[in-house]
């Protein structure tokens, strides 16, 4: 059991943070040092705060590391795509050269940097880069011209 000695202080900004704070995870990182503070169980701590043994270790060595300031930080994993390192020559390329589709899109991304991406990928990568896309469709000709009628009325006809 993991021995921690809070100050009044402390236990007044769990108080208030764990129902005023801006983001639920630290809402909830509040909530299960509140509860370690008035001396409950870490079963109880766990069944009343809805966390794993484990996460609760972790808000625990984590308050003891860095005070209250460690347990407001969020790290959530945001992975960065391999593009990101070529989205400058990427953007040069495709202003001198723009695309008529996202797959003709993708395909000159794979030329220029060996990286293959499919459609989806590609279309957000190129809205982070600032690119929008434009809906294009054909422009229907007249819509009955004469031979047209002609045609429709000879095909109606009863023999």
């Amino acid at each position: 059991m993991i021995q921690i000695k809070f100050t009044e202080k402390d236990i007044e900004v769990f108080q208030y943070e764990r129902f005023h704070h801006p983001h639920p995870h630290v809402m909830r990182k509040m909530e299960v040092l509140f509860l370690k503070s008035i001396g409950l169980s870490h079963a109880m701590i766990c069944l009343i705060a809805g966390v794993s043994p484990n996460t609760m270790r972790t808000y625990f060595k984590d308050y003891l590391e860095g005070g209250i300031e460690k347990i407001k930080e969020l790290n959530f994993y945001r992975p960065k795509s391999f593009l990101t390192l070529f989205s400058s020559s990427i953007e040069a390329y495709l202003k001198d050269h723009p695309p008529l589709s996202i797959s003709q899109a993708a395909g000159m991304i794979e030329e220029l940097t060996g990286i293959k991406r499919g459609i989806t990928q590609t279309r957000q990568f190129l809205k982070s880069l600032g690119f929008s896309f434009r809906k294009v469709g054909a422009i229907p000709n007249k819509s009955l011209t004469d031979e047209k009628k002609t045609n429709n009325e000879i095909f109606w006809t009863k023999n």
